[in-house]
């Protein structure tokens, strides 16, 4: 009786030490709500409103949902790739001792990936704009020097020059104040891939492209690749929409399975559908054109460490 007694008491007090670490755990998980404004490799950069900019870790067991309806009833398991930048997340997850949010939930609302696709197909290479537009002012610069040896009118020239460039200086600040809400993104390489009509499967000519492509990209620091799947507009949008979703994950399945490239560096939006299409739909070569996916190898500059 004495020995039952003991082992019941034992038997409570093993279950009130399990309760206990898992009520301690779930004290310990710390939630954010934010924008992503960057992505380099496992890591993604959160703007919040309270605690300012937070470096979020993403691996294996990192679970993204989908939360839709009235009350958030509707829930879908997404994978890492919809993480792109401008998309308004909520975060779940411990600090780790580099100050950076381990996650273990992220949610979002599916209304807002659209929104967050469309930032991303804004993104450019703005370093490379930058350094063409200070070769023309170089050249500028030349040039007045030569008028002013010439011309006894030059300083009146020199001021409307001077005025040009002061505008193409502001462009550039402008371009740059854009593009560095989401990260200075630098685009390192980039592939594309044409697909038939009403195919899906990625033709084996592009795959040693897509193999060199994701050769450089594991050169890159903190690199991420960008893969968006477009459709011709011939047939239904649903179709379309269908059909571009599809290419871009047939595309992202061979990054993943045959380079070897993992799901936490590889951006993919989902279907861009028939939008921005790069040649008229009414011929048969401008409709082969917009049958396409889009592969970019990008690199991020604003995440921490980078």
């Amino acid at each position: 009786m004495k020995k039952t007694r003991i082992a019941r008491i034992a038997s409570i007090a093993t279950l009130s030490l399990i309760a206990l670490v898992l009520l301690c755990g779930v004290a310990g998980a710390q939630t954010i709500n934010g924008v992503i404004n960057g992505r380099s490799g496992a890591t993604m950069s959160v703007q919040t409103q309270d605690a300012g900019n937070v470096v979020v870790v993403l691996n294996d067991f990192t679970t993204v949902e989908d939360v839709s309806g009235v009350f958030h009833a509707r829930r879908k398991q997404m994978g890492l790739t919809v993480l792109v930048p401008g998309l308004q997340v909520q975060v779940q997850g411990n600090y780790n001792a580099q100050n950076q949010l381990v996650a273990n939930t992220i949610k979002f609302n599916g209304k807002n990936l659209q929104t967050a696709t469309d930032i991303q197909a804004g993104v450019t290479p703005v370093e490379q704009q930058e350094q063409a537009q200070q070769q023309k002012l170089a050249q500028q610069q030349a040039q007045l020097q030569q008028q002013q040896a010439a011309l006894t009118k030059e300083q009146q020239q020199q001021a409307a020059d001077q005025a040009k460039i002061a505008a193409n200086q502001a462009a550039i600040a402008a371009v740059n104040k854009r593009f560095g809400e989401l990260g200075d993104y630098n685009i390192w390489d980039e592939v594309t891939v044409y697909f038939g009509n009403d195919k899906v499967t990625v033709d084996p000519q592009y795959q040693p492209k897509l193999m060199a492509l994701c050769q450089k990209a594991v050169t890159v620091t903190g690199y991420v690749i960008q893969v968006k799947g477009y459709a011709s507009a011939v047939g239904s949008a649903a179709l379309n929409q269908k059909l571009s979703q599809e290419r871009a994950a047939n595309v992202t399945d061979f990054l993943d399975q045959q380079c070897h490239i993992p799901l936490t560096n590889i951006l993919a939006p989902g279907a861009m559908g028939t939008s921005r299409q790069v040649a008229p739909d009414t011929s048969v070569e401008g409709q082969a054109e917009n049958r396409r996916v889009v592969v970019r190898v990008l690199q991020n500059k604003g995440i921490a460490g980078t």
